[in-house]
């Protein structure tokens, strides 16, 4: 099994791309996301301020800056990068416009700002950005019109204006525009959801990409409407109406309804495996109590009556507080405790009997506490801290037997904290920090095993 695992990943050994800022700091990688053929990501080399990089892409194989958009040691700090049809999109403050709408083909001249929504120095703070039909649909505030939902597909032409949901004067601050602030915006099927207020009451809602959003479902402007997950074509919710406990939610078309209370914290970890959704609910504390049986793993089939507990795999009122759950093969990977064994890592389909250890990377009460789960080429990776070696990437099939730790970033007990795993053509991208040097970013060669060979040498 290990020769499987290591001819499809070609070798167990990552390295660094390059030490983009020499020394203990590092330049701290983040958004890591796969776009155009190439690796797009922020980082602060010390000399630009945080600023778009690419790896690989038009500028060539290693890591360079693609713009420094606010030039000199201030930064733009990009965030939200988000591909939607072939084009990446961000937002980034220049020092001149706010923070806007940005896009980028990898190129100098093709990252450019585009659209100035909110004229002058303030910005239009676009935010909760969601690639939709080929196009990008997000929150931004244009200085008239309060934040409200528009498209853009790349164009400052084809970008505007989507639907202005609370029109008028803000209720609670007369002469201020309106603002229906558009959030969580999540797609199930053919259409997407999100929250937003209109007037005195907060929705959920509807929309195709055009003008005319349809309201499923309308709660008082105090509640709490949050983790909109989608499950193929349906999407889950919570919502909390100031009751101190959240309610599990479903919805299809035009359809809502409620499927299940849940007393304590709200239910999280919301995650599909195909149409079933798995989440952790239960937990709670003194003044906020949760399930008799603690924090436990639980599903839905978007039910009332398939809305129910998986196992209770630490039994009694602890809890076994399942977390970083990943869908692989039909199945979901999580880590849990189950009393005896400490946090290792946990395999499920779904029923009682389907719900077992997968593999326990550190024997004995120790917990590996595996974080990070994420599944490129039907493998995990994920990051583990075990007995002498501190926290550094792992890699499995789904067997205990294919469950192996990658070559040391930090050798010895020190940690390289792996994180951020991102595929990009034949390489599994990620961040880790070696024990003399600072965060930077690592790869390793992902191919068939008869390929392996024909990768160039770096």
């Amino acid at each position: 099994m290990e020769a499987e695992v290591a001819g499809r990943l070609c070798n167990l050994s990552a390295s660094r791309v390059a030490d983009i800022r020499p020394g203990t700091t590092g330049s701290k990688p983040r958004e890591l996301i796969h776009a155009q053929g190439a690796l797009f990501f922020t980082a602060e080399d010390g000399v630009h301020g945080r600023e778009l990089w690419i790896s690989g892409g038009p500028q060539g194989a290693g890591p360079a800056l693609v713009k420094d958009a606010r030039p000199g040691t201030a930064t733009s700090n990009p965030r939200r990068l988000t591909v939607a049809g072939n084009k990446l999109f961000f937002t980034a403050e220049d020092g001149v416009h706010g923070r806007e709408l940005w896009v980028s083909d990898g190129t100098q001249a093709g990252t450019v700002m585009v659209k100035d929504i909110f004229p002058g120095p303030l910005g239009s703070a676009p935010d909760q950005l969601l690639a939709f039909g080929g196009v990008l649909y997000f929150a931004a505030n244009d200085g008239t019109r309060g934040t409200e939902l528009w498209r853009s597909d790349g164009t400052p032409e084809g970008t505007f204006l989507v639907e202005d949901l609370y029109a008028g004067e803000d209720l609670s601050s007369p002469g201020a525009p309106g603002s229906s602030s558009p959030r969580r915006l999540t797609q199930a099927g053919d259409a997407f959801y999100f929250v937003a207020q209109a007037g005195n009451s907060l929705r959920v809602w509807r929309s195709e990409g055009v003008p005319g959003a349809t309201s499923l479902l309308a709660t008082a402007e105090d509640s709490f409407l949050l983790s909109f997950t989608a499950a193929g074509p349906e999407l889950f919710f919570l919502l909390d109406e100031q009751q101190g406990q959240a309610s599990l939610w479903w919805g299809q078309g035009a359809q809502t309804q409620p499927l299940r209370s849940f007393p304590g914290f709200y239910p999280h970890e919301l995650t599909p495996v195909g149409e079933t959704l798995f989440f952790t609910a239960g937990g709670g504390e003194a003044g906020l109590p949760g399930d008799a049986a603690g924090e436990e793993l639980w599903r839905s089939d978007g039910t009332a009556g398939g809305t129910v507990k998986v196992k209770d795999i630490r039994p009694g009122p602890e809890s076994s507080a399942p977390g970083a759950f990943a869908a692989m093969n039909g199945l979901l990977y999580f880590a849990a405790d189950d009393g005896s064994r400490g946090r290792e890592l946990w395999v499920s389909n779904g029923t009682g009997k389907g719900t077992l250890l997968m593999s326990e990377l550190r024997p004995g009460p120790g917990s590996s506490s595996p974080q990070g789960l994420t599944v490129i080429a039907g493998t995990l990776f994920f990051s583990a801290e075990t007995e002498g070696r501190g926290r550094e990437p792992w890699v499995s099939d789904g067997t205990a037997a294919g469950t192996l730790p990658l070559a040391e970033i930090a050798p010895g007990s020190a940690s390289s904290n792996p994180t951020g795993f991102v595929r990009v053509s034949s390489k599994v991208f990620f961040t880790a920090t070696e024990a003399s040097g600072g965060e930077e970013l690592w790869v390793l060669p992902v191919l068939p095993g008869s390929q392996c060979s024909e990768l160039p040498v770096e």
